[in-house]
């Protein structure tokens, strides 16, 4: 895994963006606990069959951002964990279903390009997913932009092995006229 975005870093401002700072979210607000129970009391009778696996999700939900992506985890004997790069990021969604709004939360999904029309990561349990959007939006542009530079220095070495072949057919041609 990558190395970790350091919170005293000299550029941990620039990261930071409108109030977001990578290193505190690391899991989820205390309130999707609570949706969780929420959710599994609708089920009534399955009540304990639903809670459970979303306890135990909720105590070892984490969330990780370093330089050159994210990862989220969770579980206990089953241990999942997806680690998305910010180049591989497609679009990115922030949902509120009405019990969200009604705790305050947000789910912030991310979409790459595999095919599938389901987010490949969500971040539950946030309150302020605007600024986790706009963090992803921002690296994810700068990733993209990483990998156009070394486009932009094939096209000027292109540009200038043109100009060396122009300049060596030049002198074939005086060449060629004096003698």
């Amino acid at each position: 895994m990558s190395e970790r975005i350091e919170a005293g870093a000299p550029d941990a401002a620039a990261r930071a963006v409108a109030g977001f700072t990578p290193d505190a979210t690391t899991r989820p607000e205390r309130a999707l606990l609570w949706y969780y129970a929420v959710m599994a009391a609708m089920t009534f009778v399955g009540f304990p069959a639903v809670f459970i696996p979303l306890y135990l999700k909720y105590h070892t939900l984490e969330y990780k951002f370093d330089k050159e992506g994210l990862s989220v985890s969770w579980g206990v004997l089953l241990r999942r964990e997806t680690y998305l790069t910010y180049g591989r990021i497609q679009d990115i969604h922030v949902t509120r279903n009405i019990i969200h709004r009604w705790l305050g939360l947000s789910a912030v999904g991310i979409q790459t390009a595999s095919g599938s029309s389901d987010a490949e990561v969500t971040i539950e349990g946030v309150r302020n997913p605007e600024a986790i959007r706009d963090y992803l939006y921002a690296r994810m542009r700068g990733a993209r932009d990483e990998t156009e530079h070394p486009a932009t220095a094939a096209d000027e070495a292109l540009g200038l092995l043109v100009e060396i072949r122009d300049a060596i057919r030049a002198l074939g041609a005086r060449q060629a006229e004096r003698g």
